[in-house]
């Protein structure tokens, strides 16, 4: 038995690619097929040791993938099961062109 995942599902998803755009914002594509952008800037704004270096725009471009997240060299990252849900939830995903 195949069951949809609903709006309350709890999805098990990875970051598949990810770019750095300008004024902290990112373009994330997740392993669901769906893609968009989202701002993480009041999350840098809100300070504290690991996200300080991501003030600067040439380290916060350093973003890569580790483990199906978007990670930085100094050991911060985001998970991706938070960030697809936020995105979803606030209509800012999309299917991926083929």
């Amino acid at each position: 038995m195949v069951m949809a995942m609903d709006d309350t599902a709890f999805p098990m998803v990875d970051v598949v690619a990810v770019r750095a755009l300008a004024n902290h914002r990112l373009h994330l594509r997740f392993s669901t097929g769906e893609e968009g952008e989202i701002s993480v800037a009041p999350l840098i704004e809100t300070g504290g040791p690991m996200v300080e270096p991501l003030r600067d725009e040439t380290e916060f471009a350093r973003v890569f993938i580790e483990l199906g997240v978007p990670a930085w060299p100094n050991g911060f990252d985001l998970d991706a099961i938070a960030l697809y849900m936020d995105m979803r939830d606030r209509g800012l995903l999309a299917r991926s062109a083929a």
